[in-house]
């Protein structure tokens, strides 16, 4: 395989026509080498049009939805993020890049170990990973510049939008199969956030999400 031209026409084929037209964000998935973040058994198929399967049974997001949550959530260098699911560790490695600081947080040892040694391996120095259950997010750090959840969400618990600094922005998929939202919350003051549906898929739930309520009769 062609590992250049492979990027080249994941970035081309996959990511620009899915309106991601921010130069800073195609930069970007040049830089971070997406190859090195995927497991060996799956490297063939790093750049492919998929969600690449991880060791414990949960997958990497498709290419163009993380690079366009990038976009969307528009990350400065004096910002702090929470990541919520650190899988591989590669979202945490793309958001490093941009940011100040990442903590990622992930419910499972297994994908902790892995992201915590691809992002040395890469030279990340500005992430670390946590063990722990974050589908209430992360109080610990908080509040956030940014919350990116990179799992699904029946229902968006309050306790996460409450640790987004005023002007934070949140990213996450909510809902239940078979569409979902992907929005973006903005706080915009303690009690309001304005929330942007930006596109629809389905993003496997996080362990641990909070479910909707059930209706009793």
């Amino acid at each position: 395989m062609n590992i250049e031209q492979a990027r080249f026409n994941m970035i081309e084929q996959q990511i620009r026509p899915w309106d991601v037209l921010d130069q800073d964000v195609l930069n970007l998935l040049s830089i971070v080498k997406r190859e090195n973040f995927v497991p060996a058994a799956y490297r063939e198929i790093a750049f492919a049009d998929l969600e690449v399967p991880l060791p414990t049974g949960e997958h990497m997001l498709f290419p163009r939805v993380e690079a366009r949550i990038l976009q969307e959530l528009a990350v400065k260098k004096h910002e702090t993020v929470l990541e919520i699911g650190a899988g591989s560790g590669y979202m945490a490695a793309l958001l490093a890049h941009r940011a100040r600081h990442v903590l990622t947080v992930d419910i499972s040892p297994e994908l902790v170990e892995l992201a915590k040694r691809n992002l040395a391996e890469n030279g990340v120095t500005n992430a670390e990973v946590a063990l722990g259950d974050g589908a209430r997010g992360w109080p610990t750090g908080a509040p956030y510049d940014v919350i990116c959840v990179s799992g699904g969400l029946p229902v968006l618990p309050q306790e996460i939008l409450e640790q987004l600094k005023i002007g934070g922005r949140l990213a996450a998929f909510v809902g239940t199969a078979p569409v979902m939202k992907a929005q973006v919350i903005t706080r915009i003051d303690e009690k309001q956030f304005r929330v942007a549906d930006v596109f629809e898929t389905f993003v496997e739930p996080l362990a641990g999400a909070v479910q909707p309520p059930r209706f009793k009769f």
